[in-house]
């Protein structure tokens, strides 16, 4: 049965919410272009010469290989459909959409030099792209540098808001935190931390230590693994040392590093009932090629699931399917990138311009039924969004044991961690910006 918690306990998540949320995710290869390439130029001029001709040209830059594609190529695959249906019902103001698509190779100067491409010489207006937050710190500078406009679909760390980028998936109020506390209430005190080396695991770990510190729980362990290494051997053996009876094992890695890990901590005879695993970069997709029987009994926590029920999560599960086949799965990376292109293109028709600027200032309030449930941008450039805990099922699929009742704000600014604790972002009042200290907080 799914345990409900209300709007108000999730708003207070690492305080009093003021209702605001820095992180990871990251991105060669030849470029996969509906169009032909347009002459280089830079900064905003560029980002609307995309929208001046006969079509709008947008970007897509994700991992096509390495050791994130086994995520990253199906958030792609839900950016083309979203585009597909767009221009099936009529583009976009009047105009169809092209997409130029660049591999970051899951390399994160790659990233940034696919980004540079797509702005400078494909002359894209906006562009969709990265999952790790080392990819998308790596092309920060870059889309700030050229006041341009990265749309990010991946839940992340938090402790960041920038201008130049829309978070469509979750911050830490709306995913790390929440599992915590559910993990408090029904698995126990005693936790060990698991992630990937790099920016979100580290930050996300950073906050549930000071989340467990200020709730009574015990951080008993923490490692890292390189993103993409499977020695995973090491951190069963120290997690079997600080937790011989068992405990919570909170898992960040990304990648590759999931099969190794998962699979031998089945091997080690450590089972969900002594040794449950909380995972937030493990959806259907990954559950689907590390093989169900390895994960079953185990938990993640996300926005959305397939099998959220509701007629906007029907159809788009069988739209996906009938694109792409009926052994595909959906899940939250895929949905938030399938919304965030919805959103961006309700916003261009809101200003009636592919302007950056404009269609920055249209995005807010924008709202869309998605999938997950209705969500809605923030000035603070995140979106509100439902927060789900689901169980793995023999299928592979994942029983939904914990929702909310409802779309929670973000909160960029983590109101846990001391040096960020009382601060927002509000892009909506330049005054304010990406980070200013909340009266009375």
């Amino acid at each position: 049965m799914t345990n409900r918690f209300g709007r108000r306990k999730f708003l207070i998540y690492g305080s009093a919410t003021m209702g605001t949320a820095m992180l990871l995710k990251a991105c060669g290869a030849p470029s996969d272009t509906t169009t032909e390439e347009a002459p280089a130029e830079g900064g905003e001029e560029t980002a609307a010469a995309g929208g001046d001709g006969e079509t709008i040209k947008v970007g897509i830059l994700h991992s096509l290989s390495g050791t994130m594609a086994i995520s990253e190529t199906t958030v792609v695959d839900a950016e083309k459909l979203a585009i597909k249906e767009i221009n099936a019902a009529g583009g976009v103001l009047g105009k169809q959409i092209e997409y130029v698509e660049e591999d970051g190779a899951s390399d994160w100067p790659t990233f940034a030099e696919k980004a540079e491409k797509l702005i400078d010489q494909d002359q894209v207006v906006t562009v969709f792209g990265c999952w790790t937050s080392a990819s998308r710190k790596a092309v920060l500078p870059v889309f700030e540098s050229k006041q341009h406009q990265l749309w990010y679909p991946v839940q992340y760390e938090g402790q960041e808001c920038s201008q130049n980028i829309f978070y469509t998936g979750a911050a830490p109020n709306q995913q790390i935190e929440p599992a915590v506390d559910w993990l408090l209430e029904n698995k126990g005190t005693d936790f060990f931390l698991v992630g990937s080396d790099y920016v979100f695991p580290r930050t996300a770990n950073t906050i549930i230590k000071e989340q467990l510190a200020a709730k009574g729980g015990n951080t008993l362990g923490e490692d890292y693994l390189p993103l993409g290494n499977t020695e995973v051997t090491p951190i069963i053996t120290k997690i079997k040392a600080a937790m011989p009876e068992g405990g919570v094992i909170f898992n960040s890695l990304n990648g590759d590093s999931n099969v190794a890990f998962f699979k031998q901590l089945q091997g080690a005879g450590m089972t969900p009932d002594m040794y449950p695993v909380m995972s937030v970069s493990v959806a259907e997709e990954e559950v689907r090629q590390i093989g169900p029987e390895f994960l079953v009994g185990h938990y993640a926590a996300w926005n959305y699931f397939q099998t959220v029920e509701s007629p906007e999560n029907e159809k788009w599960v069988a739209d996906f399917k009938a694109e792409y086949g009926d052994d595909r799965v959906t899940n939250d990376p895929m949905e938030a990138a399938y919304i965030m292109v919805y959103l961006w293109k309700q916003a261009v028709e809101a200003a009636g311009t592919t302007d950056i600027p404009a269609v920055r200032e249209a995005a807010y309030g924008q709202e869309f039924a998605a999938p997950e449930g209705p969500v809605t941008m923030n000035p603070n450039h995140h979106i509100s969004k439902t927060v789900r805990i689901g169980q793995v099922r023999d299928d592979g699929l994942f029983d939904i044991v914990s929702s909310t009742d409802g779309p929670i704000d973000p909160v960029p600014w983590n109101q846990y961690v001391p040096e960020t604790k009382g601060f927002a972002c509000d892009w909506s009042d330049p005054e304010k910006g990406g980070k200013y200290e909340v009266e009375g907080a």
